[in-house]
């Protein structure tokens, strides 16, 4: 094998490698009935690592691990490393049956405690694995291997996942990593072009006055609507998702001042993904807005993403203070599913929660949903928060909505999200009414 092909911190075959070794079993020499498994690995939490003792105590920590994983997996596997923490280990002819025993063997060999100068690091990992089925090529059994190494990383790692027995074809693999390029390119193209706009979903007090309207982003690029269910999940993954955030905070600013011009002030709710709280620069731009749009801060709402729950940390705090200092009120979004917690819902100065719709859709026969909507309403009234109700739809869920106290509803029973002007002139004929 050239030297090109092997991985200078650990001796195994690098990337390259690895992709040749498996097309040559696929080649007209390895018989198209030989068995083959690809065993993926990626160690848990390995970046806390490189934080702590840098790229060169992670690099050094790195090679120890795969000199055990060489040596528990000898004779039995070929052993890869694909970059960074990942490694591939494929198991070929009769040892690929095994492939479930070796991947047990690997999880228990990087258990054991590493001392790393006077500290005792205590590694885990995340496997995946992936039987080669007839036809199928390199690439695609790799990217199998892949996401299932993924999935058991997506459960919390210290696990293996077995690929499905079915061959995975469709939006998978290299399709889906396109069609994710070319959601990225019309993200590009329509912050480049106007193609961003915001709809609005009002929210209204149980005695049916408006008490805020929610906006939430559309994307429209080459005359083609994005859905957001596509855009979104891309825009956290590239970090696109920032630079949307900003400007969804800018133009819920602008209207928010539009619609007191127009007498019709009420609070503009414009959500805040955990990216934009992690950042630096949050505070700046939500001043930017405030000045930019000329609008009271009374009148913008900033909803915090679930996701926020896993990471209170010291600029997260600092940003959310210096959002409560410049005069927005904080809500919490979908509470009660994810990861909601407890123990930092009192670290959040939010003056608003809402509850997540998969509570409110199954009522009013789901006695436990309710238990648990009645209990988050009470919860939530102690701590001197404004309670809403999200995904309301019919006039059932609406009066069980009502009997456990909650101060607000938003879903389609009343009105769907709708562009700005479509909003004023609805607006207008409530209050003509």
């Amino acid at each position: 094998m050239p030297p090109e092909h092997i991985d200078a911190l650990t001796g195994f075959r690098d990337r390259a490698g690895c992709l040749t070794l498996v097309s040559e079993l696929l080649g007209p020499h390895a018989g198209v009935s030989e068995p083959f498994a690809i065993i993926w690995l990626d160690l848990d939490r390995f970046k806390m690592v490189n934080e702590s003792f840098g790229h060169l105590g992670g690099d050094a920590v790195l090679a120890r691990m795969a000199s055990r994983m060489a040596e528990r997996v000898a004779n039995r596997a070929h052993p890869c490393r694909m970059g960074g923490d990942e490694f591939v280990f494929l198991a070929q002819g009769p040892h690929a049956s095994a492939a479930e025993q070796i991947a047990a063997d690997l999880l228990d060999c990087i258990k054991s405690p590493l001392e790393v100068g006077n500290i005792r690091l205590y590694p885990t990992g995340s496997i995946g694995i992936a039987q080669r089925e007839t036809d199928e090529d390199a690439v695609s059994v790799l990217e199998r291997a892949d996401r299932a190494m993924i999935e058991a990383k997506r459960l919390g790692g210290d696990r293996m996942v077995v690929s499905g027995a079915e061959r995975v074809t469709g939006r998978l693999g290299t399709l889906l990593a396109r069609e994710e390029l070319a959601v990225e390119n019309k993200l590009h193209l329509a912050l480049e072009t106007g193609g961003l706009a915001l709809h609005y979903q009002p929210i209204l007090a149980l005695d049916g006055s408006i008490h805020a309207v929610e906006a939430l982003m559309r994307c429209t690029a080459d005359g083609e609507s994005v859905s957001p269910a596509h855009f979104i999940p891309v825009a956290e993954k590239t970090g696109l998702v920032v630079r949307l955030g900003e400007w969804s905070m800018l133009h819920g600013a602008l209207f928010a001042h539009r619609l007191a011009g127009l007498g019709m002030g009420t609070k503009v709710a414009i959500n805040v993904s955990r990216a934009q709280l992690t950042a630096p620069k949050f505070s700046q731009a939500l001043h930017a807005a405030l000045l930019c749009s000329d609008v009271a801060p009374e009148l913008i709402e900033l909803e915090l993403t679930e996701s926020l729950f896993m990471d209170v940390s010291e600029v997260v705090q600092s940003n959310l203070l210096a959002a409560k200092m410049a005069g927005v009120s904080l809500s919490i979004d979908d509470f009660g599913t994810g990861y909601s917690c407890l123990a930092t819902l009192k670290d959040i100065p939010a003056s608003k929660l809402k509850i997540d719709r998969a509570f409110v859709k199954v009522l009013p026969h789901d006695l436990r949903a309710l238990a648990i909507v009645r209990a988050i309403t009470h919860m939530a009234r102690e701590l001197g928060m404004t309670v809403v109700a999200e995904g309301v739809e019919t006039r059932e869920q609406l009066q069980s909505l009502e009997d456990v106290g909650v101060d607000a509803i938003q879903g389609f029973l009343h009105a769907r999200p709708m562009d700005g002007d479509s909003l004023v002139a609805w607006m207008q004929k409530r209050k003509a009414t």
